[in-house]
């Protein structure tokens, strides 16, 4: 028997024309962004596929849009797939925790898309600063943030550790991070604020009436959270103030993957999203591939991946899992 978990990316896996493939080609996706329209009373279908007013890079209209991407990619495969193939668990980077909620069940899709609208909202009106990916381990990042008011945003992998702060206390971390080896090189993040750092206290605060108010239940799966680093607790309670938490606290992607590799995963899919050059969505590459693929790197047997962000992956992936 094999063990599959489901994956979905977060911010910056989003781009013009995300989606707009299998929108043309497929009634499910349709129907999901009809939904999805009404939920949130606008177009987001518009929106993600030609962008006229350049909106999608805004945390209030990412997020929508991610998640009825990575929605309408999960409700196809399991229509192509067959009712017979289910996941073991599922996994979010940040906004993705709240896709994987919605594919075990815990929350509806329109329950969900309100709350990541609310939230993205309450991120770009309250958030400030900007982001830095470093090279470097947890507690390197954690000592150069503490002298620059700024704080860890994302453990992604054992030496890729995501800082957030404002623009020129991250220049001077730079600058101490080049003093202190200058091969190491960081990548500043298109981000609207400090994401999962202390600068994002007033929009968590704001949030929670919104969370508590939310219908969810206990997971079909297993669902892992960015908080703890380990897989919810099944109590409704329990998730949502893992979600209040999530904010401003940092992304323990990476334990989420040993966590995966303890269960004893086989197969990953990643709904959702894309990364890379080119306009078409088949031009697009999967956003988490490459540190999912580093982190198993060390395991005995690593798991195969596949994805499900575009007409060209769902077809390869289908005949794969249903051989």
């Amino acid at each position: 028997m094999t063990k599959t978990l489901f994956i979905f990316p977060g911010q910056g896996a989003q781009y013009r024309g995300m989606g707009h493939d299998l929108f043309k080609d497929h009634d499910a996706v349709r129907r999901t962004y009809e939904e999805a329209n009404d939920i949130l009373g606008y177009n987001i279908a518009e929106t993600s596929f030609r962008d006229p007013e350049e909106k999608l890079m805004l945390t209030r209209y990412t997020q929508p849009a991610l998640l009825t991407h990575s929605v309408s990619c999960l409700r196809l495969f399991a229509e192509q797939a067959g009712e017979h193939f289910r996941p073991d668990a599922a996994a979010g980077h940040s906004l993705g925790e709240y896709s994987a909620l919605v594919a075990a069940g815990s929350l509806d899709f329109s329950t969900a898309l309100a709350l990541v609208q609310k939230r993205g909202e309450l991120m770009g009106k309250f958030g400030q600063g900007e982001m830095e990916a470093l090279p470097v381990t947890r507690e390197t990042a954690q000592a150069l943030a503490s002298k620059h008011y700024c704080g860890v945003a994302a453990c992604n992998l054992p030496e890729q550790t995501v800082v957030g702060g404002l623009t020129d206390d991250l220049a001077r971390l730079v600058d101490d991070l080049k003093e202190l080896d200058p091969k190491k090189n960081s990548t500043r993040l298109k981000t609207e604020g400090a994401f999962h750092t202390y600068f994002m206290v007033e929009a968590a605060q704001r949030f929670r009436p919104a969370l508590e108010a939310a219908g969810v239940r206990a997971p079909s799966i297993q669902v892992l959270s960015n908080f703890t680093g380990a897989f919810h607790e099944p109590e409704p309670h329990s998730i949502r103030a893992r979600l209040f938490l999530q904010l401003f606290h940092p992304v323990l992607w990476y334990e989420n993957l040993e966590q995966a590799a303890r269960l004893g995963i086989d197969n990953i899919i990643e709904f959702g999203g894309g990364i890379g050059k080119g306009t078409h969505p088949n031009d697009k590459k999967p956003n988490l591939a490459g540190i999912v693929k580093r982190a198993f790197r060390r395991v005995d047997n690593p798991p195969d991946y596949h994805a499900v962000i575009n007409g060209e992956t769902l077809a390869a992936t289908v005949a794969t899992i249903t051989m």
